[in-house]
């Protein structure tokens, strides 16, 4: 095996991994490279070296030539398709980022215009997320809150499934000025939460451990819903404006009960 044979080869490579990043099929791929070899012929003698068989190499020919690849002369049974320089490959690529370019930047133009049809059909949407990863996740989603979170939680569960996450999670979200309500079981650590209410923009309410249990957390904001498992490590966010207005009428209710039984005890 020569040298010059595997920089060949090398190169050959390197060649196809271009044209299928750009979009050519594998055929195409090999019909070009062997009329970019032969540099002429008729479809039989392409598609042979290509290895297709007939049909498909008219097809694909057609094809390269209205990519302007590929040029066609004569009438059948004698037509022959002759490679054009490598340097329409090149303008070819030009042109195709040119329009993608072109299409991204019209896109971004009618996002607002997509958004809003998207959303007129308010229809109701359920995003699962799974591990550390995806409880991570579902609290970042809640720093987008444009409103109150209310809340409710046990601080030991949260804290040790993801207790470097947190100290910081609720600095990020205070400085985002995004105030949280929460309902949590009155425990240490809930007790050490509470004394930085005012810095992290939060406010707790105490509710006896051992009456309510409270093993996931539920956020509710905006229009969501966040359910996050401790013990499955897994993570859901419900889009639905009327599940998040009834739940926070329903937290409302709760917040008030424990209100009341928090202030009982001091």
């Amino acid at each position: 095996m020569s040298i010059e044979w595997f920089y060949m080869k090398e190169g050959s490579e390197k060649i196809k991994e271009l044209l299928k990043n750009a979009g050519f099929l594998d055929k195409e791929i090999e019909v070009y490279l062997a009329i970019l070899e032969m540099g002429k012929g008729t479809v039989a003698e392409i598609s042979r070296k290509a290895g297709i068989n007939r049909s498909t190499g008219y097809v694909i020919l057609d094809s390269l030539a209205g990519r302007g690849l590929v040029s066609i002369s004569g009438k059948e049974p004698k037509q022959e398709y002759a490679a054009e320089d490598p340097e329409q490959l090149s303008f070819f690529l030009k042109k195709k980022l040119q329009e993608q370019q072109e299409l991204i930047s019209s896109a971004e133009e009618l996002l607002p215009e997509l958004t809003t049809i998207y959303k007129k059909g308010d229809r109701p949407r359920v995003r699962f997320y799974e591990g550390k990863e995806g409880l991570k996740q579902v609290y970042e989603n809640t720093l987008t809150a444009t409103e109150d979170i209310y809340a409710c939680s046990t601080y030991e569960n949260m804290h040790s499934v993801l207790p470097n996450y947190f100290p910081q999670y609720y600095q990020r979200r205070a400085k985002k000025k995004i105030f949280a309500h929460a309902i949590v079981p009155e425990t240490p650590l809930a007790h050490e939460r509470r004394t930085k209410d005012t810095e992290e923009m939060r406010e707790i309410a105490f509710i006896p451990p051992d009456t309510f249990l409270i093993p996931t957390e539920i956020d509710v904001y905006d229009n969501k819903v966040m359910i996050a498992s401790w013990r499955e490590k897994l993570g859901v966010i419900i889009e639905s404006q009327e599940i998040a207005d009834t739940l926070k009428s329903i937290f409302k209710l709760a917040w008030a009960e424990a209100k009341r039984l928090d202030e009982e005890k001091k």
